[in-house]
């Protein structure tokens, strides 16, 4: 009986270690994943959305010519380097051509990196809206400020548009049979 009930206990605590290192080894495996996957600092909405509201702002700014609101919605340190009128003035080409900004409202991104931090722990957001005759280039730059990202950056340029490439020839129609009838 002495036997059973050492056995019982000896039996409890080899299962009870194993359930512990089984526990330990599934932790490492979900860090080892977690490295190789490295966590995005912001989402893909986020991102969107960071993207969007920043270059509408800056339609905005360039539409009415006033530069306030892009700078007192930017990171301070962003503020203390630059006033409305040196915003106006970088701005000068796009608001001399009267370049219309809103497409970025309906078009989808093209990232072309996914959004990373860099060394200074700013967020960068790099890609293009793919429209046309113009592609809408963007490189934008965010700082945290009190847990929400504000542009530190804002850098826009206006391609011509890569030629579109040829799709593929629509389906034919198909044919009915002569003993079909309409």
């Amino acid at each position: 009986m002495r036997v059973r009930k050492y056995l019982g206990l000896a039996l409890g605590v080899v299962v009870a270690l194993s359930l512990a290192v089984m526990s330990s080894t599934m932790a490492e495996d979900d860090k080892a994943a977690a490295k190789q996957q490295p966590q995005l600092p912001v989402s893909a909405e986020q991102a969107l959305y960071l993207i969007r509201s920043t270059l509408l702002t800056l339609n905005d700014a360039n539409r009415t010519g006033n530069y306030s609101v892009l700078r007192d919605l930017a990171a301070p340190d962003f503020q203390a380097r630059n006033s409305a009128a040196d915003l106006a003035l970088g701005f000068t080409d796009l608001r001399r051509r009267n370049f219309d900004l809103f497409s970025v409202a309906l078009a989808a991104p093209q990232l072309s990196t996914p959004p990373y931090l860099d060394p200074n722990k700013m967020l960068r957001l790099t890609g293009f809206f793919p429209t046309r005759p113009l592609q809408i280039n963007f490189d934008l730059t965010f700082q945290n400020v009190a847990n929400q990202w504000r542009p530190y950056g804002i850098s826009v340029a206006t391609p011509q548009a890569p030629p579109e490439t040829a799709a593929a020839p629509a389906p034919a129609p198909a044919k009915k049979n002569a003993a079909q009838k309409n």
